[in-house]
C-alpha cells in the first residue's frame, strides 16, 4: 500500500498541528516520524489513521482519496503506547478480536481464526501463551499481543503510536528488533511515531523529522544524521556541539573555532560539530579536560576552552589516555546553517 500525503493542514484552535505536510510512502515501507513534543507527529499518523481528519489535504491510499475515510474502510492497524488490552480477554482472545466482531461473509469461521491466531502468537514468539491474560504477561509480551491484534485483520496498512514509550530500555530494544523482524516477514506498509531518535534510525527505512507542523526532512537514517538540511535536524537528531558565530569572506568564526564556510552569506550563523568529529591536532585550538568517561566501545571527554566554551568530543578507548590535561584539537568536518 502506498501512501499519499498532499498538502494536509490541521489546526486545533490557533495552534497549526499541521502545516502544508507532503509526504510519499512506498508499498512495504517501514518509516518514522520522529520529532520532539508537539511537532505534530502523532496527529499526522492519526490523519492517516482516520481518527483525526486534515482541514485541507488529501490523503490517499494507493491512489485512492481516503482523506475522509473512517478508519475501518481504510484497512488499518493500529497499536497504542498503552497497549489497550481487553484486561477480561484471554491473549488468544484479544488478537482474534478483530475478526470475532465482523459480520456475515466477512467474518471467518472459528478454525480460520484459531489458525491465524496461532500463526501470529508463533510470529511474535508467544507460543503456548494464548490461554493467558494481560495480568500474566509482561510489558512487552503485553505490547507483543497488540502488535498480533493489529496485524490479526490483516491491515493495509500498520501504524504505531509511540509503541514502546512505556517499557525499561532493554526491554525497547529487544522489541524494536521485533518489530523490523515482523515488519519484514508481513512486508505490511507501517509508520510509527517516537520522539526516541535511536529507534527511529536503528529501525526505519526512512526517516520524517518534523518540526512545528511541518517536514524539516526525509531521509535514510545515514542521510538524516550526516546530511542534516537544516539547522533543527542537525541539532535534533545525534549528539552536537553548538557555536553561535559569524561568518565573513566564506569563514565562520566562534571563538577559538574557525571552519571553512563557503557558499554562505556573510552574517550571524550556527555551526555544530559532532563528538567524533573533533580530533587531536597539534595546529588546532586548546582545550582543557576536565573529565573522561567510559561509554561501551568509546570515551566521552568533557573539554573547555580558553573562553569558557564547553565540548563533548568522542573518542575511541584505545585514545582515551591522550585525551589528558591541556589538548590542541580541530574539528574534521562541520554543519554550518545561515542564522
Amino acid at each position: 500500500m502506498t501512501i499519499s500525503i498532499r498538502s494536509v493542514e490541521k489546526t486545533f484552535g490557533r495552534y497549526p498541528a499541521l502545516n502544508k505536510v507532503d509526504l510519499e510512502i512506498a508499498d512495504g515501507e517501514l518509516l518514522a516520524l520522529l520529532g520532539p513534543s508537539g511537532s505534530g507527529k502523532t496527529t499526522l499518523l492519526r490523519a492517516i489513521a482516520g481518527l483525526e481528519f486534515p482541514d485541507a489535504g488529501q490523503v490517499l491510499f494507493d491512489g485512492v482519496d481516503v482523506t475522509f475515510a473512517s478508519a475501518a474502510d481504510r484497512r488499518v492497524g493500529f497499536v497504542f503506547q498503552q497497549y489497550a488490552l481487553f484486561k477480561h480477554m484471554t491473549v488468544a482472545k484479544n488478537i482474534a478480536f478483530g475478526l470475532d466482531v465482523r459480520k456475515g461473509k466477512d467474518k471467518p469461521d472459528k478454525a480460520e481464526i484459531a489458525r491465524r491466531v496461532e500463526e501470529l502468537l508463533k510470529l511474535v514468539e508467544l507460543e503456548g501463551l494464548g490461554k493467558r491474560y494481560p495480568s500474566q504477561l509482561s510489558g512487552g509480551q503485553r505490547q507483543r499481543v497488540a502488535l498480533s491484534r493489529a496485524l490479526a485483520v490483516q491491515p493495509s496498512v500498520l501504524l504505531l503510536d509511540e509503541p514502546f514509550g512505556a517499557l525499561d530500555a532493554t526491554v525497547r530494544k529487544s522489541l524494536r528488533r521485533e518489530l523490523r523482524r515482523v515488519h519484514d516477514a508481513t512486508g505490511v506498509t507501517t509508520i510509527f511515531v517516537t520522539h526516541d531518535q535511536e529507534e527511529a534510525l536503528e529501525l526505519a527505512d526512512r526517516v520524517a523529522i518534523l518540526n512545528n507542523g511541518r517536514i524539516e526532512q526525509i531521509g535514510t537514517p545515514d542521510q538524516v544524521h550526516d546530511q542534516p538540511s537544516t539547522a533543527f535536524v542537525c541539532g535534533f537528531v545525534g549528539e552536537a556541539n553548538r557555536f553561535e558565530g559569524q561568518v565573513s569572506n566564506g569563514r565562520f568564526s566562534a571563538g577559538v573555532l574557525g571552519l571553512p564556510a563557503t557558499g554562505l552569506r556573510d552574517g550571524a550563523a550556527t555551526a555544530y560539530v559532532r563528538p567524533h568529529d573533533f580530533a587531536l591536532d597539534d595546529s588546532g585550538f586548546e582545550a582543557r579536560v576536565e573529565r573522561a568517561h567510559v561509554q561501551g566501545p568509546l570515551t566521552t571527554v568533557n573539554a573547555v576552552t580558553p573562553d569558557g566554551r564547553r565540548l563533548e568530543i568522542s573518542a575511541s578507548r584505545a585514545e582515551a589516555a591522550r585525551f589528558a590535561g591541556t589538548i590542541r584539537i580541530a574539528a574534521r568536518k562541520a554543519h554550518v546553517y545561515a542564522a
